[in-house]
């Protein structure tokens, strides 16, 4: 077809002409070059676009445009704007079709600017005969694609980073949706995703496709052509169904909390041990998610000589991740001897140990080099340490101690990720004494730390003594900053990169650990 029009005239007669034989909607995918690169059968209401193939043009829009025939009503329908949001067509368009021949052709395009008067991000040209148009459709497509590098260049689209809409669908209250979404944008920042944009939806139930309904879904898609998006970020955990479905319809990457947090576990677990958990915990992550489609509808292992029908591409991958896990859980078991076999030395010695715990970026990190002298990473960043750490201490009475740097909690901690950590969480266990590190200046301590108590007591860790250590004083106004010190029913107020305001909390845990009367004792925040 030439370049020029939607669809010429001729093409137009034939498509109508069979569409109305058929009593189906057909539709054709045309590159901008002019070239039909595939054609639709649908039904009597609508077309199903397969799987298309990226742009090659380096650009937001795809270089396909898509023209199908309406049998009963004129004009675009919704299914029209979500295809050409979530498809990033160049067009679509609708051709009407009257006893056999073409009527009237409705087009609509997306635009870069939202546009306020109509609230949307598309904009639809005047209906045409197709043998009456007059606008240049490359012409057309050519400008929306100078404008939409005009609003957002390339080079910063292009800049190796992702880019990601943040989306969080909640049936909880809006402000623990807000909490929720702030703490994602932060492990995106941790993880080196741009954050563009972050979209709350409250429902009263998820949506058992989509998790969003598809209104939003579009407006997502939408927006995410405008910034120049190539990732959505759900805060909720999906199921491989909802990421299938909601990949397919979008043409994004798409993955959820769980996956993002283990892709920053793997990205800064630098021991050996860390790493094996890691693997471990992404191979479970990834195996319910296997997909069933196998393109080739093959068996890889029968044949002639051998029973049945062999096994399918699926069944080898999922036997190939068993194989892998079963692998890494005897490599954690001697890894795990191994550090059991480092306690009992520590025992007969009879040095106490002390394990600090809490909310990652709480600064347990920093505590730990303060105390110690030592140079652990440590950064404002949640999850910026992994990996255990132990040092020893001498406390202001001439008794030594080892503490113990372990991995940050965070609220919705993925299950696999908490078992992988098994070995590594055992050395609390181990413990004469918890520091429950508290982000003072956090506005949602108390719902980190109760995130934490829970979770230490899923862990039976809830008849070891804990102190609550209230971090980052020195971030609050001066009227809080003084009431914190003063009053430590709450927990022992401290900054930890000032060294001298450790000495309460160094005094307090010596007398806990010699097991003086006058020391109070705390279980996971209650006096005792």
């Amino acid at each position: 077809m030439p370049p020029d029009e939607i669809i010429d005239r001729d093409t137009a007669r034939a498509l109508a002409a069979i569409s109305s034989e058929l009593n189906r909607q057909i539709g054709l995918l045309v590159h901008r070059s002019g070239q039909i690169e595939a054609l639709v059968v649908g039904d009597f209401n609508r077309i199903i676009i397969p799987a298309l193939p990226g742009s090659g043009h380096g650009s937001r829009l795809r270089g396909l445009r898509c023209i199908h025939t309406v049998l009963t009503s004129s004009g675009l329908n919704e299914e029209d704007i979500m295809d050409l949001a979530c498809l990033r067509l160049d067009m679509i368009s609708a051709l009407s079709v009257r006893e056999g021949l073409p009527e009237l052709l409705y087009t609509a395009h997306l635009i870069p600017q939202h546009d306020q008067e109509q609230d949307r991000d598309w904009a639809e040209l005047e209906p045409v005969h197709p043998a009456n148009q007059s606008l240049s459709c490359i012409t057309l497509i050519e400008a929306l694609e100078e404008e939409f590098a005009r609003s957002r260049p390339l080079k910063e689209v292009d800049s190796g980073k992702d880019r990601a809409i943040l989306v969080s669908v909640s049936t909880s209250p809006r402000h623990e949706a807000e909490e929720s979404m702030a703490e994602l944008a932060e492990l995106a920042r941790s993880a080196g995703v741009i954050v563009l944009e972050q979209v709350i939806q409250r429902r009263r139930q998820m949506h058992p496709r989509f998790i969003l309904g598809r209104g939003k879904l579009v407006e997502i898609m939408l927006m995410s052509v405008r910034l120049g998006a190539n990732l959505l970020l759900f805060d909720q955990e999906l199921s491989p169904s909802q990421t299938r479905s909601v990949t397919d319809h979008t043409d994004l990457r798409v993955i959820d909390r769980t996956q993002l947090i283990l892709d920053i576990f793997a990205s800064r677990a630098t021991s050996r041990e860390g790493k094996l958990q890691i693997e471990m915990a992404q191979l479970k992550y990834l195996l319910p998610k296997l997909t069933t489609r196998d393109d080739a509808l093959s068996r890889l292992t029968g044949g002639i000589g051998t029973r049945g029908p062999g096994e399918t591409r699926l069944e080898v991958d999922k036997r190939r991740i068993n194989d892998r896990i079963a692998r890494l859980g005897k490599e954690l078991e001697n890894v795990g001897r191994q550090r059991y076999h480092r306690r009992q030395r520590r025992r007969k010695r009879d040095v106490p140990v002390i394990s600090l715990v809490g909310y990652t970026n709480a600064g347990k990190s920093t505590l730990l080099n303060t105390l110690t002298g030592s140079g652990i990473l440590a950064e404002d960043m949640l999850f910026a340490t992994l990996d255990p750490t132990s040092r020893r201490l001498r406390f202001p009475e001439d008794m030594e101690v080892i503490i113990t740097d372990t991995v940050g909690f965070i609220r919705n901690l993925p299950a696999e990720l908490l078992k992988a950590f098994a070995s590594t969480l055992e050395e609390l266990h181990e413990a004469d004494l918890l520091l429950h590190v508290i982000d003072r200046s956090n506005p949602a301590w108390r719902q980190q730390a109760e995130v934490v108590e829970t979770l230490l007591t899923d862990l039976e860790l809830d008849n070891i003594p804990c102190l609550r250590v209230l971090n980052k004083v020195d971030l609050l106004d001066e009227k809080e900053k003084e009431r914190t010190l003063m009053d430590e029913d709450e927990g022992i107020g401290i900054c930890a990169n000032d060294s001298e305001s450790l000495l309460p909390l160094l005094t307090r845990a010596q007398a806990i650990l010699r097991g003086q009367p006058a020391a109070k004792q705390f279980y996971l925040g209650k006096e005792r």
